[in-house]
Formats: C-alpha cells, sequence, structure tokens
C-alpha cells in the first residue's frame, strides 16, 4: 500500500519543492484521498468541532496535538503575551495563516508607532 509520504517523496525525486509540492499534492487524487481518511480518523478520535473542522487544516497527528494543547491553554487564565502566543500557534494551522501574521504584525506596528 503507498503511503502519503510515499508519494510526497515521489514528487520530491521529481524536483518538486516549496509550492510547486503543495501544488502537486493538491491535483494528486490518491494523496488527497489518503489524507481525508486520515483527516476523518484523527477527527473522530479527537472530537474537533465543526467550527474547528472548517478553520484549520488538520492533516496529520501533530495538528490535532497542537490544536488539543491550544484549547487547554485558552481554559487557563493566562497574561496577554501567552495569549498572543497561543493564538500566533492557532493561526499556523489555518489553510491561509499568513493573514493572520499579517493582522498580528499590523498591531504591533500599530502599538509601537505611537
Amino acid at each position: 500500500m503507498v503511503s502519503a509520504q510515499d508519494i510526497e517523496d515521489f514528487y520530491l525525486n521529481l524536483g518538486y519543492h516549496s509550492d510547486n509540492l503543495r501544488k502537486a499534492l493538491l491535483k494528486d487524487s490518491a494523496y488527497q484521498s489518503l489524507l481525508e481518511r486520515k483527516k476523518l480518523a484523527l477527527t473522530a478520535q479527537n472530537k474537533i468541532s465543526p467550527v474547528d473542522k472548517k478553520k484549520y487544516v488538520l492533516a496529520v497527528d501533530a495538528d490535532f496535538e497542537i490544536l488539543s494543547k491550544c484549547k487547554q491553554l485558552e481554559k487557563i487564565k493566562l497574561a496577554g503575551t501567552d495569549k498572543l502566543l497561543v493564538n500566533l500557534v492557532k493561526s499556523q494551522l489555518e489553510l491561509e495563516w499568513r493573514v493572520s501574521l499579517i493582522e498580528i504584525l499590523n498591531k504591533l506596528l500599530k502599538k509601537y508607532k505611537k
């Protein structure tokens, strides 16, 4: 049986990297099928809310672990900088994670331009 890693390695050996690798994997139906099956199994195993399923790209075990730890931390009264760090970490699970980073950077720029 071919694994998702085998498919990724195939494209890496063909010279695909970064964005080109991501685009090739998005077009590969076998890879997408494996990814969807794994995602369904992990989602069932980790009891992820429908909102989080829609908002975050949860494709591997580590993604679920990161989200779970962020949820645990959000239940604790955190200092402002720690809240910011948790939000930054969660933003990295989003498909369009750059948007969140730009928002955070804009807030910092505004704060320190005063």
